[in-house]
């Protein structure tokens, strides 16, 4: 028996798994508009840097050569790292921040805070300078640097949630 090219046949004999309703919600903290308005000030703040001082605007950079003596440029990376701890606080006048929790003691974040420290030097970055200013620049080096700290972070979410059951 031939069949014409465009017939479909029903498999009705196989068994399907029975259709449960749908039991995902959103998360009331889910701001996609928010964030979609952050992440595009972030880069046009990044490409601003750039483009009026020939410069990364790698925090973790910018922050070590603000601390140093005899660091050139020092009054823009003052000004653009106030920006960022002023950004909440201007946020607030227009619309509430969302809530934030940290459930982890106070070594633990000492000991994450000198790690991440120790990962920026051993990556010659911070995830700001490879992961927005470097992939943006195509830059091979940040895009082994960001996959590197992704698939790290990653794991040690997997590793402390589900293996460890913290």
């Amino acid at each position: 028996m031939t069949l014409p090219h465009n017939t479909v046949i029903a498999l009705s004999w196989i068994p399907h798994p029975p259709r449960r309703p749908s039991t995902m919600t959103l998360s009331p903290d889910f701001t996609p508009w928010a964030s979609l308005l952050g992440g595009a000030l972030i880069g046009l703040s990044a490409g601003l840097f750039i483009l009026l001082n020939g410069r990364i605007a790698g925090i973790s950079g910018l922050l070590g050569s603000l601390l140093a003596k005899h660091a050139e440029g020092r009054a823009e990376k003052a000004l653009f790292l106030l920006g960022l701890l002023a950004s909440p606080w201007l946020w607030s006048l227009f619309a509430t921040l969302p809530g934030a929790s940290i459930q982890a003691g106070g070594a633990a974040l000492v000991l994450a805070g000198l790690l991440v420290g120790l990962g920026t030097r051993y990556g010659a970055g911070c995830t700001s300078g490879h992961g927005i200013c470097g992939l943006s620049r195509l830059s091979l080096r940040s895009l082994v640097a960001v996959a590197c700290f992704m698939g790290s972070g990653f794991a040690t979410v997997y590793i402390i949630r589900h293996l460890m059951g913290a």
